[in-house]
C-alpha cells in the first residue's frame, strides 16, 4: 500500500484558497497554534487519514525528542517525490527551526503515519541542487512557503527527504 501519493505539480484551487487564508496574521496564528493540537489528535484517531488541513495532505511524524528521548508526534503537510515524502521545516517562517527537525537529524529513524498507512522512514536533510529542486516544488505546491521564506529572514528552510525502510 504505502503513504499516498502526493504531486506537487498537480495544482488545485483549494490551494491556493489556504495559501490566501493562511499568509496572513491571523491565518498564520491559527495554524500553528490551534491546528497542530487539533491534528495530532485527529490524524492519530482516523489512522492518518483526517486533519484539519482540509486543503493539504498532512501525515503524522512520530519522532524522538533530541534533549528529552520522550516520544513526540507532529503533524506536518507532505509531498512525495518518487518513493520519498517530503516535508518542510518551514516553521510558518519563524526565525528558527521547528524542534522536529532538529529531533529528526538526532535521530533520524521515525514513523510516518498518513491515509490510514503507518510506517517506518529514515529522514536526511537535502542539501545543494537536490534541496533547490524540491524547494521549488514545495513553492508551486504551497504557495504560502514563499512567504514563509522571506519571513525566516536569514534562515535557510531546510527540506527533508523520509525513505522508507524495513
Amino acid at each position: 500500500m504505502g503513504i499516498p501519493r502526493v504531486d506537487p505539480t498537480a495544482g488545485s484551487p483549494l490551494l491556493r484558497i489556504g495559501a490566501r487564508l493562511t499568509g496572513n496574521t491571523p491565518g498564520r496564528w491559527l495554524t500553528r497554534r490551534v491546528a497542530p493540537r487539533l491534528d495530532r489528535q485527529l490524524l492519530r484517531l482516523s489512522r492518518g487519514r483526517v486533519s484539519s488541513a482540509v486543503v493539504t495532505p498532512e501525515l503524522l511524524l512520530f519522532h524522538t525528542g533530541s534533549r528529552t528521548g520522550r516520544p513526540r508526534s507532529t503533524p506536518l503537510t507532505y509531498f512525495t517525490d518518487g518513493d520519498r515524502v517530503i516535508v518542510v521545516a518551514s516553521n510558518y517562517g519563524g526565525s528558527r527551526h521547528p524542534a522536529w527537525y532538529y529531533n529528526v537529524l538526532a535521530q533520524p529513524r521515525v514513523t510516518i503515519a498518513a491515509g490510514g498507512y503507518r510506517g517506518t522512514f529514515i529522514g536526511q536533510e537535502m542539501t545543494g541542487v537536490e534541496r533547490d529542486r524540491l524547494w521549488n516544488l514545495a513553492v508551486t505546491f504551497i504557495p504560502s512557503y514563499a512567504q514563509y521564506e522571506r519571513l525566516a529572514g536569514d534562515r535557510m528552510i531546510p527540506v527533508l527527504a523520509f525513505t522508507e525502510t524495513d
